[in-house]
């Protein structure tokens, strides 16, 4: 299926669809591969847009766009996106993306077209952006798989994308399957990465008591299942709720890189982003400064936990995605409202830079929920060894 953004199939997908696509340089290791980029990435000539219709500041040419490129990717268009990437649903000015797995349910977000890109056949992989779990939730929802790096990894580079959250950006792809995450990230790295031994790793298990439904606890603990029969042992690993840091530092930044957008008489947002916004500016210094002590607090707790352990198997989603408009959730502990139920399971990883793989597990009804491999930081290479070795053998 090729990118059309007048094809109803797509529709909610694509941001911009070039007449021509981009192609990349021939005989690199690359080549033959496609792939799309969220619409925060700069590209050269065209149009970028955040899924708003808010001014924005200027943003420079992605260096990774470049990159990709001139290792042979083809790129084929731009996705959406939720507004300014500041939501886990996709909504934004130019309407929702649809779950490919099921049209009346969300897609996740903010990284919604990238992983429908991918799940549609649309395109190889996608590049896709992850402040607080933007990435691993639509991939858990729409059945794929999604790779958030270490923070500050130089192959996958935040310059030339509009940012969200200095202290929490990352960039990454989205795929089919962990293989092709894997041939990117040896064409990246010029270095080929191994299938890794489960043999006598010791796998934290975080299953966070009450914050997940049947669908979401089941699809964890068959993960756990395959784990040992690779010979993992699993050793239980606790966690709080860090959300209270996040917000705090995330929108304060965030008001900060779109001030001059909210200085107007009507700044352009959706009332919803544009409320979040509002927060982030009137927040006073040191609330913010409490909440970067708070965050080095939760670093030396999550340290702690794995004192002794190889890395950590979570839950990337609390349920199945919802139904567009849904913004609550039924989980054991009762109904949550949505942002809190999906946000405290992802949010550890990306505020700390901790790097993740998440891979998709498919519900009964055709649907899917997913689970986190949570590596060290800096740790990339082998995650990504372990997760390829856990997806060949199952």
């Amino acid at each position: 299926m090729k990118p059309d953004s007048r094809d109803p199939r797509q529709a909610g997908v694509w941001a911009y669809v070039p007449d021509q696509a981009l192609p990349g340089q021939p005989g690199g290791p690359l080549t033959g591969l496609t792939f799309s980029a969220k619409d925060l990435f700069g590209v050269e000539g065209w149009p970028l847009r955040a899924g708003t219709l808010a001014p924005l500041p200027p943003v420079e040419v992605s260096p990774l766009v470049s990159r990709l490129l001139e290792l042979g990717a083809t790129l084929v268009g731009k996705t959406h996106l939720h507004e300014i990437a500041l939501g886990i649903t996709g909504d934004n000015a130019f309407g929702g993306t649809p779950n490919p797995l099921d049209s009346a349910r969300v897609t996740g977000g903010s990284s919604s077209g990238a992983a429908a890109s991918v799940a549609l056949g649309l395109c190889d992989f996608a590049l896709g952006t992850d402040t607080g779990g933007s990435i691993r939730i639509p991939a858990a929802w729409c059945g794929v798989v999604g790779f958030k790096p270490s923070k500050g990894d130089p192959l996958w580079p935040t310059e030339g994308v509009l940012p969200l959250s200095q202290t929490c950006d990352h960039a990454g792809p989205l795929a089919r399957d962990v293989q092709t995450v894997v041939r990117v990230q040896e064409a990246l790295s010029g270095q080929e990465i191994p299938l890794q031994s489960w043999k006598r790793l010791r796998v934290g298990l975080w299953n966070p008591a009450g914050w997940l439904d049947n669908h979401a606890e089941a699809g964890l603990l068959e993960t756990a299942q395959k784990v040992e029969a690779l010979g993992g042992t699993l050793h239980t690993v606790d966690l709080p709720d860090m959300l209270d840091a996040y917000s705090d530092i995330v929108q304060s930044e965030a008001a900060t890189v779109h001030a001059a957008a909210l200085a107007l008489h009507e700044p352009g947002f959706s009332a919803g982003t544009l409320a979040l916004l509002r927060r982030g500016a009137a927040l006073e210094t040191g609330v913010v400064a409490a909440a970067r002590e708070r965050r080095e607090r939760y670093g030396a707790l999550l340290t702690e936990q794995m004192s002794g352990l190889d890395l950590l198997l979570a839950p990337a989603v609390p349920t199945p995605a919802p139904v567009t408009g849904q913004d609550s959730v039924d989980i054991a502990e009762g109904n949550v409202l949505l942002r809190v139920a999906v946000l405290r399971l992802t949010v550890p990883f990306s505020m700390l830079g901790w790097p993740v793989l998440t891979l998709p597990s498919p519900t009964v009804d055709g649907l899917s929920v997913g689970v986190q491999l949570v590596g060290r930081p800096g740790d990339d290479t082998r995650l990504l060894g372990l997760g390829h070795a856990l997806e060949a053998r199952f």
